[in-house]
């Protein structure tokens, strides 16, 4: 059962508890049942929170890999450049094809870091917003349980 699944039964918990009359919304609810609706949450939450640190793992070795293989590519067109300056009668057309193929990676690389970065970036801020949307949700129920009317809770900002 995850996090949400575990927020609805404590939603539906508190829909079905006895209300007192003229108590401002307080009402009697079964405390083993929400003691085991938050050890559930408890027990959900660091996984969550492991797959939010395999993501920024992941992005980061995404971006290391791009880095070394442009690294690698520069490297070799720069070894290439150097065999073929070698030879006297094709200097011009070695260096500039060198330039281009330098080029060529760089702008790849940036590419790829570019496209790493987005998708990181995107999971992060799907991962941000599920557990923003969890926290207000345990917020709210927490101050229902308390017996005060919950604050509205607030709304995600999309960057």
């Amino acid at each position: 059962m995850n996090i949400e699944e575990v927020l609805d039964l404590l939603d539906e918990l508190l829909d079905k508890a006895w209300s007192f009359p003229l108590s401002g919304g307080r009402c009697v609810v079964d405390a083993d049942r929400v003691r085991e609706y938050i050890d559930d949450i408890r027990i959900n939450l660091p996984g969550e929170v492991r797959q939010a640190k395999a993501i920024v793992r992941d992005r980061a070795e995404i971006i290391d890999t791009a880095h070394k293989e442009a690294d690698a590519v520069i490297r070799k067109a720069e070894e290439r450049a150097k065999t073929i300056l070698a030879k006297e009668e094709i200097v011009t057309k070695a260096r500039e094809k060198a330039s281009e193929i330098i080029s060529q990676t760089q702008m790849q690389a940036r590419e790829m870091r570019s496209a790493a970065q987005t998708f990181s970036d995107d999971v992060l801020r799907s991962a941000e917003e599920v557990m923003q949307k969890s926290l207000s949700e345990l917020r709210a129920t927490r101050q229902a349980i308390r017996g005060r009317k919950p604050a509205r809770p607030p709304i995600p900002r999309e960057e």
